[in-house]
Order: structure tokens, then C-alpha cells, then sequence
């Protein structure tokens, strides 16, 4: 651990995926508050990586914003806003980064299961929460192929 890395990756958990004691991702760490309070904490990267992909996964099924997209979460407007609420973070900005991405409008349905979907989104996600990618494509790509499991 370095004293530039992000919260993010210390935790190895780079989309900054809140601790949730009902939520049993696979190599979630037990909590620790001397070493983090709020966010889970993982055993790889890969494992963080994972998680992330499944939460957006299992999105999809909740519900969306009325008048957005289709059934359930399934725009890039409706995952971000889910993702990062505004009360915390710019969204609009994080919305417009995702959607740059991924090359649609905020509002346009998108497969999340697809894995180039899901990839570019997950990506997005990495980048705009620890600035930057920080993984090598090999451990980015195990975590992508563990949530598409």
C-alpha cells in the first residue's frame, strides 16, 4: 500500500462498494473500522472487480426512474444515479463520462449482461471513482469474467 493509492484500491474494492453485512460478496473481508468504516473491503482486486460487476448485474432488476428507459434500471442514467447518488457526487458529470464511454445517450437502454457493456461501464466506474485504471488488463478481465459467472 502506497500513500497515493485511492480508498478504492486499498480496499481493493474500486468502485467504492458500501459495506453491507447482507451482502456476502465473494472475498469480502470482515470489517475492520480501524482500517475502514463505510466501504467493503476485499481480498483481490479481482474479487472487488467482481463485485462491482455483479451489483450493476443485479441492477438491473430493481426498479428504474419513471418515464427512463424501459422496466428496471437499464440506462446508463438510472445505473449512475443508482451507483452514485447525487447527494454525494456530481452525477451528472459521472452520467456524462459513462455515456462518453459506452458511446450513447443517458437515456438509451443498454444490455448491462452484455460483457462489452458491462465492461465499458465497470470501466467507466473505475476510472471516474479512483481516477484512473490502475489494474492491468489481466486482473481487469478475471474480475469481468468472474461477475459474468
Amino acid at each position: 500500500m502506497t500513500a497515493n493509492e485511492t480508498r478504492g484500491v486499498r480496499n481493493r474494492n474500486p468502485g467504492n462498494i458500501d459495506y453491507n453485512p447482507a451482502n456476502q460478496w465473494q472475498g469480502q473481508l470482515k470489517p475492520d473500522p480501524a482500517i475502514e468504516k463505510r466501504f467493503a473491503r476485499f481480498d483481490t482486486a479481482e474479487n472487488g472487480i467482481r463485485a462491482l460487476g455483479k451489483l450493476l448485474i443485479n441492477y438491473r432488476g430493481k426498479d428504474g426512474m419513471p418515464g427512463v428507459g424501459g422496466q428496471g434500471i437499464d440506462t446508463p442514467r438510472e445505473f449512475v444515479t443508482r451507483w452514485a447518488p447525487g447527494n454525494e457526487n456530481n452525477t451528472e458529470a459521472y452520467i456524462a463520462a459513462i455515456t462518453k464511454r459506452l458511446g450513447v445517450q443517458p437515456s438509451d437502454v443498454i444490455d448491462i449482461k452484455s460483457p462489452a457493456t458491462l465492461r465499458a461501464v465497470m470501466l467507466g466506474i473505475i476510472v471516474h471513482e479512483n481516477g484512473g485504471n490502475p489494474y492491468p488488463e489481466a486482473v481487469f478481465e478475471e474480475g469481468l469474467r468472474r461477475a459474468l459467472l
